[in-house]
């Protein structure tokens, strides 16, 4: 396996953060739900921003090369464990966060917790938290626990390598793509794959699905973003009814005055238009004067 980043010691585990670049501020990455190696993953988008900004892709507890997690799931450990992290390895503020997917709820409670430190949000088809409130209420709570189970069931099935990993491969390990598309040398695609399985069935995963719910409503109790906002919404299907996810991030688009662009190329889009990405976002932080 192919070693990558440097960790820093943060409480009783490490967290393994993989960074390139230079310039005046950082664009920190930061992984969705399952992504098992994030410092990969987000390289389509990270590696055509890394010429103008310093970048930094955080493996959180149980991701990655990280350890595992020690401490209980929740969005301000989420965060604090990432800036402590960060300054530990000397990558300082201001940063501009880049949440995909679950990890939109720590991005929002980071902004506004820490203002002083964020200078933007990049989302990455983030999660918002109205979307997590529209789930509860059509989801009850144990329905959600015997969901998360019933995932983490299949990710132990699927870590055995026989059939079902190959029945399911693009549904999982290649979901994004990269591992059949020219993203990735041969070497990263190999180091890629070692790294999910060894990560595919982390207790950690579990354990942030199960409180998402709680998460979103922490984040939400700190009000909507108050710094530039840039919103990258996908197609992708909504889990209830009473709202779609593009509805979701209009509505809460417009509540933090953000910029919002919808694509239909899926939840990674990162790793099928990041050409498109790249520019959306250097725009965005030029027009901002952020750079």
């Amino acid at each position: 396996m192919q070693n990558y980043g440097t960790k820093a010691k943060v409480g009783d585990t490490e967290i393994n953060v993989y960074s390139e670049g230079s310039g005046s501020v950082t664009l920190v990455f930061m992984a969705g739900s399952g992504v098992g190696c994030p410092a990969l993953e987000y390289k389509p988008l990270y590696r055509r921003l890394s010429d103008r900004y310093r970048i930094a892709v955080i493996e959180k507890a149980g991701y990655g090369l990280s350890g595992e997690a020690k401490t209980e799931r929740t969005v301000e450990n989420l965060a604090e464990e990432s800036r402590a992290a960060l300054k530990a390895l000397d990558i300082l503020p201001p940063y501009v966060l880049v949440p995909h997917s679950y990890s939109g709820f720590e991005a929002i409670w980071w902004a506004n917790t820490y203002p002083d430190e964020v200078k933007a949000v990049l989302g990455l088809d983030m999660g918002f938290p109205n979307m997590m409130k529209a789930q509860a209420a059509q989801i009850p709570h144990e329905k959600k626990v015997a969901m998360v189970k019933k995932s983490a069931a299949l990710m132990q099935k699927i870590a055995k390598r026989g059939l079902l990993d190959k029945l399911l491969r693009n549904k999982t390990v290649n979901a994004s793509g990269l591992l059949s598309g020219n993203e990735l040398t041969d070497e990263e695609k190999k180091t890629y794959e070692e790294v999910y399985y060894k990560n595919i069935t982390s207790p950690a995963v579990s354990k942030e699905s199960i409180l998402a719910e709680a998460n979103a409503a922490k984040a939400h109790s700190t009000g909507y973003l108050k710094c530039p906002a840039c919103f990258a919404v996908s197609n992708m299907k909504s889990p209830v009814k009473s709202l779609t996810w593009q509805q979701a991030a209009k509505d809460y688009s417009e509540k933090c005055n953000a910029d919002i662009h919808l694509f239909d190329e899926g939840h990674m889009m990162y790793a099928f238009i990041p050409d498109k990405l790249a520019s959306l976002f250097s725009d965005f932080l030029e027009k901002n004067s952020i750079a």
